[in-house]
């Protein structure tokens, strides 16, 4: 039976809390299902840095990489911020270091959600590249000026590969659980130079997966229809910061924030925490929807199945994803969603709807 060390770093707000709940439920798995599991946790959040002035270091990164995987809870404060005036947070930094080119956030409309469109079969894949695009240059050389400021959008033929290789991976193996199987390139050739690059080299990609169908939409159109029609979509690969919206345009489309997980991958390693962030507004009052943190919690076990091919895990990470279906379901529903469950009643719900 494979064993995995798995590294937590809580973060800010109700990043420990959705974290906790997410923990209760892996727990509960490796009593049920035999999963053999350690963890070790790490305190890297904007409430250190205004504590202390520490910040994540490449040596740091290092330690963490040792780990199979690392559950990330949401991280970063509106008032904490670097001297470039950005927040804290390591999610960008982690990326960088470990080469997390792919951001996967799926969003399915759930039975006992409703949504604000009409459509009633939502289940799509958005992925988000995460290294370069419009965030190629935070780390370059910054004049501070009350007059102008410019970031840099930069698009390499070696990510967009790597990039459009998973996406139509993922159409073929969600295809096999009913979608299907597509994949949409959601960009702005018409007016970025960078874009016509990665439009490029996805008709390149597409041509060598016929099998799988593919579209291709301007990001202000592909927006429109993600609202409009968003049962067109399976799965959708954008830029950065293209994508990092149109991800949360896709989670508002099936109940919000609060249902929406995430897995920063590469090759080798794999980051997994909720769509939303750290939410200081509502920390502490136990009432902060944990769904996400546990749904990017299956996902994790489903990477690390896929890693090691270990069939438990992923037979886990299905038990996982249909606990929380059955629990939206029945309700009761988080405050988020419109109802009057907090944190802990959502998760002893989950916890009762896992298979035996």
């Amino acid at each position: 039976m494979a064993h995995y060390d798995i590294a937590v770093m809580p973060g800010d707000g109700i990043g420990p809390e959705v974290v906790d709940a997410a923990l209760s439920v892996l727990k509960e798995c490796q009593a049920r299902y035999g999963l053999t599991i350690n963890y070790a946790f790490y305190d890297f959040s904007a409430d250190l840095y205004r504590r202390t002035g520490r910040k994540i270091t490449a040596a740091d990164m290092d330690e963490i990489g040792e780990a199979d995987a690392v559950l990330f809870g949401a991280m970063g404060l509106p008032d904490v911020r670097g001297p470039e005036g950005l927040e804290l947070g390591a999610q960008v930094e982690m990326r960088a270091h470990y080469g997390l080119f792919s951001s996967l956030r799926p969003v399915r409309l759930f039975p006992g959600v409703e949504s604000p469109v009409k459509a009633k079969d939502i289940d799509m894949l958005v992925i988000r590249e995460t290294s370069e695009g419009m965030f190629a240059g935070l780390s370059d050389y910054h004049e501070p000026s009350d007059e102008s400021a410019s970031d840099r959008m930069t698009i390499t033929r070696a990510t967009c590969e790597k990039l459009f290789d998973v996406a139509f991976s993922q159409a073929r193996a969600r295809r096999k659980r009913g979608t299907p199987g597509h994949v949409t390139l959601l960009h702005k050739s018409n007016a970025l130079r960078s874009n016509v690059l990665m439009e490029k080299v996805f008709d390149e990609v597409a041509a060598r997966n016929t099998d799988v169908g593919s579209a291709k939409y301007y990001i202000d159109a592909g927006s429109m229809y993600m609202v409009t029609d968003p049962e067109r979509y399976d799965v959708v690969v954008s830029e950065n910061i293209f994508g990092d919206i149109i991800s949360e345009i896709a989670a508002g489309l099936v109940g919000g924030l609060g249902v929406a997980p995430s897995a920063d991958v590469s090759l080798t390693h794999g980051v997994f925490q909720p769509s939303h962030g750290s939410a200081p507004d509502i920390a502490g009052k136990g009432i902060a929807n944990p769904i996400a943190m546990i749904l990017s919690t299956a996902m994790m076990l489903e990477w690390l199945g896929g890693q090691h091919d270990d069939d438990l895990c992923i037979r886990v990470a299905q038990n996982i994803q249909a606990a929380v279906e059955a629990a939206l379901a029945s309700g009761p529903l988080a405050r988020d969603l419109g109802g009057t469950a907090g944190t802990q009643q959502v998760l002893e719900t989950i916890i009762k709807a896992l298979p035996a």
